[in-house]
This record gives structure tokens, sequence and C-alpha cells, in this order.
């Protein structure tokens, strides 16, 4: 019987990805609500940086969950999600917590998505550059930032 091993994002690769995501954030002057949830949407790690707006928490959780939920860039739903568009009412699923906001983007090894990191304060522009932030730094990471699982 052959097995197959798969990555695991650790909560040592969810810091990376928040420490890049948060520095991006400062970078630009936009104070952000951070989340990086695992490949089963699952909250791993959040910050919420002094300024970052209140109601964004959720959203920035969302926005994860979104991504890694359906292995893709919240901001790939933006054209498709207008009344008459083919995906029309998306957010009402999964509870409304799908999101088509940009901001959300998987975090992948090897092909396979491991988690996603959701960015929620500023414009979503600004969102989903501080999240591929996050991405990268993660990627630089290197060691400890995954485990195997069989």
């Amino acid at each position: 019987m052959a097995t197959k091993t798969i990555p695991i994002l650790t909560l040592e690769g969810a810091r990376l990805a928040l420490a890049g995501a948060e520095a991006r954030a400062k970078e630009i002057g936009v104070p952000m609500n951070i989340a990086i949830v695992d490949s089963a949407c699952h909250l791993l790690a959040f910050a919420r940086m002094e300024g970052a707006k209140l109601t964004s928490i959720n959203i920035a959780i969302d926005k994860a969950f979104t991504a890694a939920g359906h292995r893709a860039p919240t901001s790939v739903y933006k054209e498709n999600v207008w009344p008459g568009g083919p995906a029309f009412g998306i957010w009402n699923s999964n509870g409304g917590r799908f999101t088509t906001i940009a901001g959300g983007v998987p975090i992948v090894e090897g092909g396979v998505v491991v988690g996603a990191i959701g960015c929620s304060t500023g414009m979503p522009s600004q969102d989903e550059d501080v999240a591929l932030r996050g991405v990268e730094a993660f990627e630089k990471g290197g060691k400890g930032a995954l485990k195997a699982k069989l």
C-alpha cells in the first residue's frame, strides 16, 4: 500500500506569514487585521494591529477562510458576483462567510494549499498587497514552516 505525504502549515509557518504581512502593512501605513488559517479553514494565527478597524476582524478571518476553502484568492470573484454574474449570491454560502473582496490569498506548498492569509482594513488592493507579502514571507521561511502528515 502506497502512502502519501501532505504538507501541513505549522504555527511557526503561520507566524512567518503574519510577520511578513505586518511588516508590509507598516510600510504602507495601513494597520491591518491579519488572519492565517490552515487547510481545513481553522484559524491558526491572528493579529490586530493598533488602529486596525474593529469591524474588519471577522472580514480578515473570512477572507482567509474563503481563500483556503476555495483554493483561490478572493480577488478572483470580483467580476463574477455582480447581479447576473455566474457567482451572484455566493456570499450567502457557508453561513455568510464566503467573501469576494480582495485580501484573501492561499498559501501553497508543492502545489498543495496548506492554508491562507486574510487581511482587512485598507482598500481591497492594499489588503491583497499585504496578504501577498505574508505569503512571500512564508515561502522564504524555510525549515519549520511545514510538517508532513501521512
